[in-house]
């Protein structure tokens, strides 16, 4: 038995919940429950935000998935997904002292899963979902985006999105490149691959080529409406490269597909000093080693055995502290830009270096910094006459 295996059988599960207050007295049950609680009842429903106050709403999280897409494992099923979800819940507990419930949905519909979130949402400050199929995790979360009151964030999309980005942000400053000259190929355009896209067009960069299972991605071959969101997105017409060609002089390699898919000699005929994030699990596109050998001057991996762990958890819980701290009903890409400069900025211009482009998830300064720049970025475009 592993030693991971051998842990959560002898726990049981991850989590637990931990009452806040005693009941040792007839009139602490009464307080707690009948006939006390009836007044915050009253109190909430002449007024819902009153959850906030009375309940734990306003700290509280719903990690939820269909188990369809688990990293490294594919789709496994609600079951198999639990310890998964129960993991999420005790990193937000862990890094931002939120209470998290992982709930797991025995249906991959993507109707059924909206309708679902939305008959909870009441009890929840925000949802996170998490390890959903793409597209379907698209449409699902814009979805629920609009009509929901809370903030819905998929993890696999957004968080990925933001760190990579970070990691990019500093990488750039350390080979001397600016985001607007770059020439980036990204390999992937499920959930991660596309918002990636979405935020590396935000942050000011031109020349992007994306790969999916079936190659490049253009409007003269796009079919599905996602391929066709990805052309445009890159504003790829009809330029018709594989990967191998594309990668000709290109400054940046974002890898979030596939592992061993990209060779030395794809490497070696970048552009001088380039940066190599393969992020695929447990299998990179190429490994540490071998793109550092091939020349690569930044290589960033999802692995952490390896320097420049590419990591959700430096975003995840210091965006929800924020998010849940003033009560945001959204999560604009205003956000998500402010996220990544923030968790950027937590690595001193004295500590850059090419095995030092992201914060150590136990850096104690990266939930304060996320969750500030999340506030901050709310209440400027509430300023501003925005419903956020």
């Amino acid at each position: 038995m592993s030693r991971a295996l051998n842990l959560h059988a002898k726990l049981q599960g991850k989590l637990t919940i931990e009452a806040k207050y005693d009941i040792d007295t007839a009139d602490d049950l009464a307080l707690v429950y009948s006939p006390g609680v009836a007044d915050p009842c009253l109190e909430i429903k002449a007024d819902v935000t009153q959850a906030y106050t009375y309940t734990w709403k306003q700290n509280t999280v719903a990690v939820i998935s269909d188990g369809s897409a688990v990293l490294g494992l594919g789709n496994i099923g609600p079951e198999a997904a639990l310890p998964v979800m129960e993991g999420k819940a005790i990193l937000l507990k862990r890094f931002a002292n939120i209470n998290a419930v992982p709930i797991v949905l025995d249906t991959q519909d993507t109707e059924t899963i909206i309708e679902v979130c939305k008959a909870i949402a009441p009890g929840f400050g925000g949802i996170n979902l998490e390890d959903i199929a793409a597209p379907r995790c698209i449409e699902i979360e814009q979805r629920l985006e609009k009509e929901l009151a809370i903030p819905v964030f998929h993890d696999d999309q957004h968080g990925t999105a933001i760190v990579t980005l970070a990691a990019l942000m500093n990488a750039l400053k350390i080979v001397n490149k600016s985001a607007d000259t770059i020439k980036v190929v990204v390999s992937g355009t499920g959930a991660a691959g596309s918002a990636i896209i979405r935020l590396l067009k935000d942050f000011g960069i031109k020349t992007i080529y994306a790969f999916d299972v079936h190659g490049i991605v253009t409007l003269k071959t796009a079919i599905t409406e996602h391929q066709k969101m990805i052309a445009t997105l890159t504003e790829n017409l009809d330029n018709v490269l594989t990967v191998d060609e594309a990668l000709v002089n290109a400054d940046v390699f974002i890898g979030v597909s596939a592992g061993n898919i990209i060779k030395s000699s794809m490497i070696k005929r970048m552009a001088r000093r380039a940066i190599v994030f393969a992020m695929a699990n447990p299998i990179p596109e190429i490994s540490y080693e071998d793109a550092l050998a091939a020349g690569a001057a930044v290589v960033g991996t999802g692995r952490s055995d390896f320097p420049n762990q590419i990591n959700n958890v430096l975003v995840f819980p210091g965006l929800f502290k924020g998010l849940l701290e003033v009560k945001a009903a959204s999560v604009p890409q205003s956000i998500h830009l402010a996220v990544a400069k923030a968790i950027a900025e937590c690595i001193d211009e004295t500590d850059l270096n090419a095995t030092n482009i992201v914060p150590s998830v136990f850096d104690p300064r990266v939930v304060d910094n996320v969750a500030y720049a999340v506030t901050t970025t709310v209440k400027t475009l509430r300023a501003k006459g925005a419903t956020i």
